[in-house]
């Protein structure tokens, strides 16, 4: 088992752009899987790890509804906003400057082969990540992603989760808002969900800014202690 994963920081990218990356990598490891049991072969699989912020952009998951999107086609465009339609589960989210993106391109046969393990820790991480702040965040109960004051009126989402998986290789990932411009989630009902606030990072700390990279180095060591993976960060 190759518990190696690389990480990969990049920058501010299309969104388009990185999800053709992603299926790239992604058909890479499929590829790669399929001939190892064709040919009975054992070469190992490699992991990534995606970090990205996106332009302005609405994507929905294939069980979403195009009626979470509040706003037209016009009002996209002046907004500089783009929309995609794509293969991961769950509804409508947005991502925009100020978010850290995470896709993890992970060979689950190197690590454990249990997709529902698999999103608990990619919450467990974040989890562990927001706690350094001094923030306590949670799961909510049928809610998939990272929450404060579940169970409360003021419950408000700071983490959206969203995967695919074929053959055990995952895509697609988590969106963390750190500086996030909170008055895009006006424009969408987020993941579905009606009557939540959703909110970001610095907004709890009551901060004009989060450093960005810092977050990302923390959520990078609880992603490595619980995977048990050694991050790679290539140049």
């Amino acid at each position: 088992m190759n518990k190696k994963v690389e990480v990969q920081n990049l920058g501010v990218k299309d969104y388009k752009d990185t999800w053709d990356y992603q299926e790239e990598l992604f058909k890479k490891t499929l590829d790669l899987k399929i001939r190892n049991r064709r040919e009975e072969l054992d070469i190992p699989t490699e992991n990534y790890l995606l970090f990205v912020e996106h332009p302005h952009v609405y994507t929905l998951g294939k069980s979403g509804d195009i009626e979470n999107l509040l706003i037209s086609e016009a009002e996209l465009e002046a907004k500089n906003a783009t929309y995609y339609k794509i293969n991961r589960g769950g509804d409508i989210t947005y991502h925009g400057p100020g978010q850290l993106v995470g896709y993890p391109i992970l060979d689950l046969d190197n690590f454990f082969t249990d997709i529902h393990k698999y999103l608990r820790f990619l919450e467990e991480a974040v989890i562990l990540t927001l706690a350094e702040y001094g923030l306590k965040t949670e799961r909510s109960p049928g809610e998939t992603g990272v929450w404060l004051d579940v169970g409360t009126p003021f419950a408000r989402k700071i983490c959206a989760l969203g995967v695919r998986a074929s053959r055990w290789v995952t895509m697609h990932g988590f969106a963390l808002n750190v500086n996030a411009d909170l008055g895009y989630f006006d424009n969408i009902i987020p993941c579905g969900i009606k009557g939540k606030a959703v909110t970001s990072l610095n907004v709890e700390l009551g901060k004009k800014e989060v450093e960005m990279e810092e977050v990302q180095q923390k959520l990078m060591k609880h992603f490595g202690d619980l995977f048990e993976a050694e991050l790679l960060v290539s140049e």
